[in-house]
């Protein structure tokens, strides 16, 4: 290794440090465990032998152990909690690294926007809109009344309409007439084997 450590290698260490001092509390509380035994199995040999000397002796290491007992679990557990904090601490700061990195991205998003510029343009787009829809509303208007001029001027009647269509009509008739004639006296030279 170099005399120079990356961040990700020394938290790398220094999981490694808190995760072989926990098994080690932890081994030590195993060992804690076997002795308090151990001076429980003496504690009641010396009240069965009457040998009060072993039994005081016994409880003495019995409490000295519990003692040592409870304060590896105590440093456990602050090691736990620390552990967690640390966790705790780290989501925060990545928390807090995120919201950063995209207030300024938002901050830059929002610099970049020139909403004067766009509202200007948008206000020039709708006035040409406007315009141009005033400007196609006169040309209807114009277009309506020279029509309804020229409609007023060359009025026709309902009879020049009228006789228009029934001289139509009568032209066709006689057009359907005539070949209807023609037609009976094909059939009548056929018949009569002209």
């Amino acid at each position: 290794m170099g005399l120079f450590k990356s961040k990700e290698e020394k938290a790398m260490e220094q999981k490694i440090l808190v995760r072989r001092t926990i098994n080690n509390i932890n081994k030590y509380i195993k060992q804690l465990e076997k002795k308090k035994d151990e001076y429980i199995t003496l504690a009641k040999s010396g009240v069965k032998e009457g040998d009060k000397g072993q039994a005081k002796l016994a409880i003495s290491g019995l409490k000295i152990v519990m003692s040592q007992e409870k304060m590896a679990k105590r440093v456990k557990m602050s090691m736990d909690l620390a552990m967690q904090m640390r966790d705790l601490t780290g989501m925060t700061a990545s928390f807090l690294d995120g919201m950063s990195s995209l207030s300024k991205e938002m901050g830059k998003t929002a610099k970049n926007m020139e909403f004067l510029k766009v509202q200007k343009e948008f206000q020039n787009a709708m006035m040409g809109v406007e315009s141009t829809t005033e400007s196609l509303d006169l040309m209807m208007q114009e277009s309506d009344s020279m029509f309804e001029g020229l409609a007023a001027n060359d009025e026709i009647d309902d009879k020049e309409i009228n006789d228009l269509i029934n001289i139509q009509a009568t032209q066709d008739e006689n057009a359907i007439d005539k070949e209807i004639e023609e037609k009976l006296k094909e059939i009548q030279k056929t018949l009569l084997g002209e």
